[in-house]
């Protein structure tokens, strides 16, 4: 597998981070590796149901945006994808602190890919966990439509050994 370039990765990183749903949401895209990737979410009331604690789909967010961005370098520079489904198994609740969630590979498909996901506390404590299915296919979100959709210059290669 060629290597990551960490200028792609970079200017990656800040380009999700603009994005409206991750602005919405106070999602934080902290990093993308092969077969990983790292959110973080600031809690607000905006977050909260109606009883109080986070919304289920402010965890099905956060734990679908760890899933999909593990899967990210772990594919080919024009390749796109996107979530198929994804079950979500909500733990705990909470009203206030950071969330983390931590997405993984574990397994890559030539077109079905299986990921997961899990969401911690400041403290450490696993809230939330979640399995995603991934289709992969050129014309099914390459990063080159998130460029346009944003406005930005094409990113920097993604592999180094190119």
């Amino acid at each position: 597998m060629p290597r990551l370039n960490p200028e792609h990765t970079e200017k990656l990183i800040e380009l999700i981070n603009q994005s409206p749903y991750f602005q919405l949401l106070n999602m934080s895209l902290q990093e993308v590796d092969e077969g990983y990737c790292k959110v973080e979410m600031q809690l607000e009331r905006k977050h909260l149901n109606a009883f109080g604690g986070i919304h289920g789909g402010a965890y099905a967010s956060l734990m679908d945006t760890a899933a999909y961005w593990a899967l990210y370098a772990d594919l080919e520079e024009a390749d796109g994808f996107t979530t198929l489904d994804l079950t979500s198994n909500n733990l705990r609740a909470i009203e206030t602190g950071t969330l983390v969630a931590e997405g993984r590979v574990i397994k890559r498909g030539r077109s079905i890919c299986l990921c997961e996901a899990d969401i911690h506390d400041e403290q450490g404590r696993l809230m939330a966990h979640c399995i995603s299915k991934q289709l992969v296919g050129p014309t099914l979100q390459p990063i080159s439509a998130a460029t346009a959709t944003l406005g930005s210059a094409p990113l920097p290669p993604k592999f180094l050994d190119r």
